[in-house]
């Protein structure tokens, strides 16, 4: 798996790869992405500031969106917990989804096994990686703690009203 870095004219899988996450989370009666976030502003300037990727396979099929964007986020500035670094010198993974035609095969560990490995090489001064989660995405949550992230508190009504997030962090 490598990551391809996305480009206007990726714009339309991008959205169709997100719907099919959120249509991923609907069946499993994760309330997750079922508002108005993610949605075409986001992927745009996602796209615009460099922040969005496409997972792509070995034979070069797109799999995946994902975006890392830089710190300081916005998202984090009222945690209900304690960062395991004090910094605003880290990397946030967003919107990771992985296409249902390729979901059980894998990809979302070999997703998080690149970037991780990208990340660490290409930013070598940033002190942590950080991602979040719904409260009953427990997928994600195994997916984001196999990997090596430490919960490190929540999030309350940043995506939608009364939704929780789990925050996450990975020190580098």
């Amino acid at each position: 798996m490598y990551l391809k870095k996305a480009n206007i004219n990726d714009f339309d899988l991008i959205m169709s790869i997100l719907k099919d996450g959120a249509n991923q989370l609907a069946e499993r009666g994760i309330d997750q992405w079922q508002g108005d976030y993610p949605n075409g502003q986001h992927v745009k300037d996602d796209i615009s500031s460099g922040y969005a990727w496409l997972a792509r396979s070995d034979d070069e099929k797109t799999v995946g969106t994902l975006a890392i964007v830089p710190g300081p986020d916005v998202y984090y500035q009222n945690l209900d917990g304690k960062w395991l670094v004090d910094t605003d010198d880290y990397l946030v993974i967003h919107r990771v989804a992985i296409h249902s035609d390729h979901t059980g095969k894998g990809y979302a560990s070999k997703l998080f096994e690149t970037v991780l490995d990208a990340l660490k090489e290409k930013y070598p001064n940033d002190k942590s990686i950080r991602i979040d989660t719904h409260q009953d995405n427990k997928v994600m949550q195994h997916l984001i703690e196999k990997n090596g992230f430490q919960r490190v508190g929540k999030l309350h009504g940043v995506y939608q009203k009364d939704e929780i997030s789990y925050v996450y962090e990975q020190v580098i």
